[in-house]
């Protein structure tokens, strides 16, 4: 007789939402429709354990069952969710995102003493306060465009060397440790 598969504990499912921000894992999809996938299939584990769930966009949710984002890569979304959110906050985490998906821009502007909101990125080493940037960033109805941003109310963020092998790494699963 086949077990009956019950629905995700509301419980477990919210937390696996909470870390995925309620969008996809994928760092570079992050879309906000998201299902519960499981990293280990259901039908091997049987359970719905947090540690093996992860939120994904139906697309991505299908790339994965169908293998074309294999499981070694799912586990290290998984376990790059972990280090990223017990590290940076919202904003910090925001910036990693759009750095991993314009990987040709080098700075981002922030409102003047934004430092509070971007402190363990430049505590870390990843970005850089003050720097003159090479390429800043204005997003308008979801566009991306460069702009030479020269207010006085603004300090800009300069991604170093250190900070485009995180966002690589982090983009293309790979380990953040």
């Amino acid at each position: 007789m086949a077990q009956v598969r019950k629905a995700v504990p509301a419980e477990v499912k919210r937390a696996v939402l909470v870390e995925a921000g309620h969008r996809c894992a994928i760092p570079t999809c992050k879309t906000s429709t998201t299902e519960i996938a499981h990293i280990k299939p259901w039908r091997v584990v049987r359970e719905h354990k947090f540690e093996n769930l992860i939120a994904l966009c139906p697309t991505c949710h299908t790339r994965f069952d169908s293998g074309e984002i294999d499981r070694k890569a799912m586990l290290q979304y998984k376990a790059n969710l972990g280090v990223i959110n017990g590290r940076y906050g919202e904003i910090e985490r925001r910036v990693l995102a759009l750095f991993a998906e314009n990987p040709e821009i080098n700075s981002v502007p922030m409102p003047a003493a934004s430092d509070i909101a971007m402190m363990h990125l430049v505590k870390d080493g990843l970005f850089a306060r003050g720097l003159k940037p090479n390429l800043g960033i204005m997003i308008a109805n979801g566009a991306c465009a460069t702009i030479d941003f020269t207010g006085k109310t603004q300090e800009f963020y300069t991604i170093t060397e250190k900070g485009r092998d995180l966002v690589a790494r982090l983009a293309e699963a790979r380990s953040l440790n």
